[in-house]
């Protein structure tokens, strides 16, 4: 490894937004760190494209709200890649229902991952992200859509932007970017699951673009924002087509 190669974990990166996070970082020269909840095999398969198109990768375990695990997560990709310069959490979870049906258990869980994970993660990457770095977030476009049936998921992601918006201001003096990335309707696993495609397509006809996005989309802006986006910080930007 070069010295100046620079290094990037992602969170959530066995498939979907962080996948495509993971292989976009990658083509920009940084090395990887993979990390993934429970899916080994999707995750080294991650691993295996970015090695394929000639980069570097490790894929690393860790419940994103066990602080523990996680601080074993980071020091597994700083003794692999010499340091960490990039932090992009896409790890979440998201089950719908509406307020007045909705099980507090799942209610539990869903906060455990969103928002304590969230706050796991940007407390590890507030302790070692090397000077010139960024962390990048993930809220959702839901939290101004306000789409029936998602209030819990809104509101963890709503904490997600707070503490983003907190952390950046946190950061001063170290030249690390803190900003949060909104996507709106994209067309992963998490976001197709359980709907027909009477709803999907009401979806994908909502911004004047006329199309859900793609993982892909979301992975440029957090490339801007790992890369070139210097001057941007403290932000929420909202990737979405124009929806909203």
């Amino acid at each position: 490894m070069s010295k100046t190669t620079r290094v990037a974990l992602v969170t959530g990166a066995s498939g979907g937004i962080g996948r495509a996070v993971a292989r976009r970082l990658a083509t920009e020269g940084m090395a990887v760190g993979v990390h993934y909840a429970g899916n080994r095999k999707a995750a080294e398969e991650t691993v295996a494209a970015v090695e394929a198109a000639g980069g570097r990768a490790l894929a690393v375990s860790g419940d994103v709200a066990d602080e523990g695990a996680m601080a074993d997560v980071f020091s597994a990709v700083e003794e692999a890649f010499g340091g960490i310069d990039v932090v992009v959490h896409t790890a979440g979870v998201m089950t719908l229902a509406p307020v007045a049906e909705f099980d507090l258990d799942a209610f539990d869980r869903l906060m455990r991952t969103n928002v304590r994970g969230a706050f796991v993660v940007a407390r590890e990457a507030a302790r070692r992200v090397r000077e010139g770095g960024a962390v990048v977030t993930f809220s959702t476009s839901v939290t101004r859509l306000a789409f029936p049936g998602y209030a819990p998921y809104a509101a963890s992601k709503g904490a997600v932007e707070a503490m983003t918006l907190v952390l950046a201001r946190e950061m001063r003096g170290r030249d690390v970017t803190v900003n949060a990335v909104a996507p709106g309707p994209t067309a992963t696993p998490l976001f197709l699951e359980g709907k027909d495609q009477e709803t999907i397509d009401r979806l994908a006809a909502q911004p004047p673009l006329e199309r859900l996005g793609t993982p892909e989309d979301i992975a440029e802006t957090v490339a801007f924002l790992a890369g070139p986006g210097r001057w941007v910080n403290g932000q929420v930007l909202f990737v979405n087509g124009g929806i909203a």
